[in-house]
């Protein structure tokens, strides 16, 4: 399996392939996890999120709901979330509840991935919303909490943000769950060194040296080596031609469109933005556009070379199942005997 292979007999190079609860009904999404296991992907993500980022996308399940159903229906490949924020909608005991029973279920094929959440997911659950700084802090602080928690041990915890009293979680896996933190920028993948035990990237950030170098320190002044921790990156890919491609852009406009969307609550909001903002090319016009099976090997071959662990191939456009059949047949053959 493309699981076991190692960059320079050090490095993993796993696949995974992302379910996207923003654009695709829980059934769905199911199938696709069953389907990316039989095709020889390592891993699966579901997105987690209340609301969409756009609206035309149109669904947004309980991401911990698809992911006890996915458990039972495989029996390989390793799942999560990409990501979770645990402050806001989500008390940090709930979602340690969650995950640690969903590794009692699935011993060593679960992990968290955690992040400090955006608006539109936040907000209209009646969750509330912060600066930057609160909701790192928060985060920071849930993840100490969800650690404790893990320990099987009663917890008493003092937060700023966060109190509980002789709690105690009585079904846990063999092992806990690891917990990746999602960073964009030096500030952010510094805090995922530190208090991570792996970090969640997109795109090219783990490639930009100011902000790789900022998730190396976090993870050394805390007593790790962050050789020996995953580094998770979503990469949007497009199998076929201009109209796929332009098809997915449709969905996945706003990613075009400056940072400054997480704090807007309102999903129809942001559709009007990125359609005022962006054409369709500029959304696609980074993303691998092809039907060659190359085209694909060379991207992901890319990341691997620059410490990128685990690949989570993420594709927009309707026709999942030829994405994941694709990438079976002749791009995930290709990478084990590249390996």
């Amino acid at each position: 399996m493309a699981g076991s292979e190692r960059v320079g007999g050090s490095r993993p190079r796993r696949v995974g392939f992302a379910l996207a609860n923003e654009q695709f009904p829980p059934g769905a999404l199911v199938e696709g996890a069953v389907a990316a296991e039989q095709a020889g992907f390592d891993l699966v993500w579901c997105a987690d999120h209340f609301h969409p980022w756009m609206d035309n996308q149109g669904h947004a399940s309980h991401a911990f709901v698809v992911l006890a159903a996915l458990a039972q229906r495989t029996r390989r490949i390793t799942f999560g979330t990409g990501v979770t924020c645990p402050t806001f909608r989500y008390r940090p005991a709930e979602v340690a509840q969650a995950f640690a029973t969903l590794g009692a279920l699935t011993p060593g094929r679960v992990f968290l991935g955690v992040g400090s959440g955006e608006a539109l997911n936040e907000v209209p659950a009646g969750g509330g919303w912060g600066t930057y700084r609160e909701r790192t802090d928060r985060m920071v602080e849930a993840v100490q909490l969800i650690r404790r928690l893990f320990s099987g041990q009663w917890v008493t915890f003092e937060g700023r943000y966060y109190q509980i009293r002789d709690a105690k979680l009585y079904d846990l896996p063999p092992q806990p769950v690891p917990i990746y933190l999602a960073a964009s920028g030096p500030k952010s993948a510094r805090v995922a060194g530190e208090h991570g035990d792996g970090w969640i990237s997109f795109g090219d950030t783990p490639l930009q040296p100011h902000v790789r170098a900022a998730y190396e320190e976090g993870a050394r002044a805390a007593g790790k080596d962050p050789e020996t921790m995953p580094i998770l990156l979503e990469h949007y890919v497009v199998v076929g031609g201009r109209a796929e491609a332009e098809e997915a852009a449709r969905y996945w406009r706003f990613m075009a469109v400056p940072l400054d969307l997480l704090s807007i609550p309102d999903p129809r909001e942001i559709q009007r933005k990125a359609e005022a903002s962006v054409t369709l090319e500029q959304v696609y016009a980074a993303w691998p556009v092809s039907e060659d099976p190359q085209v694909h090997l060379a991207a992901l071959e890319r990341y691997f070379a620059a410490g990128v662990t685990d690949v989570i191939v993420h594709s927009g456009q309707q026709d999942q199942e030829r994405v994941i059949r694709f990438y079976g047949e002749q791009v995930l053959p290709l990478l084990r005997r590249a390996g």
